[in-house]
C-alpha cells in the first residue's frame, strides 16, 4: 500500500483527453506536484493543454489529498467531497456526480513508480476519457 512519502514530490504529467462528444480532442503535458500539508498532502497541477482545434492554454488544478487507512480521499481546494480510491495495485475509485455529468476514475499503480488515473465522464453534453500518465520527475 502506497503511502504520502511515496507520492510526495515532483511527478512529470502526460494526458490525453479524447471527447466522444464534441470531438475536442487534445493533450496535455506539464507537472504535478503533491506536497506535505501534515499527514495529507496538496496537490498542484500545471501544464500546457493543447486541443484539436484550438489554442494552446495554460492549465492549473489543486485538490487536498487526505490519507487514511488505505484509502486516499480526494477533496477539491475549497474542500469540497471528489472522491476516494485505494493507493495499490489497479482499482476503481469512487464516482463524482457533478450535476448531470457522472465522473468515473480508476487509478493504476501497478508499475510504481510511473502511475495512470484513467476517469470517464458521460453526462448529456459530456462524453470524453481522460488518461494521465505520472512519472517521477
Amino acid at each position: 500500500m502506497l503511502t504520502a512519502t511515496d507520492f510526495a514530490g515532483d511527478w512529470r504529467l502526460a494526458r490525453v483527453i479524447t471527447d466522444r462528444h464534441s470531438g475536442m480532442d487534445g493533450t496535455l503535458a506539464g507537472m504535478a506536484t503533491l506536497s506535505g500539508l501534515g499527514a495529507d498532502l496538496r496537490y498542484d497541477e500545471t501544464g500546457r493543454l493543447t486541443l484539436k482545434s484550438g489554442p494552446v492554454m495554460e492549465a492549473t488544478r489543486s485538490y487536498l489529498w487526505y490519507i487514511g487507512a488505505g484509502l486516499v480521499t480526494v477533496k477539491f481546494g475549497d474542500g469540497a467531497d471528489f472522491h476516494s480510491f485505494v493507493p495499490a495495485g489497479q482499482a476503481p475509485g469512487t464516482t463524482h456526480l457533478c450535476g448531470a455529468d457522472l465522473y468515473d476514475v480508476t487509478y493504476d499503480f501497478r508499475d510504481w513508480p510511473r502511475w495512470r488515473a484513467t476517469w470517464t465522464v458521460r453526462g448529456p453534453r459530456k462524453d470524453y476519457t481522460s488518461v494521465s500518465d505520472y512519472t517521477p520527475d
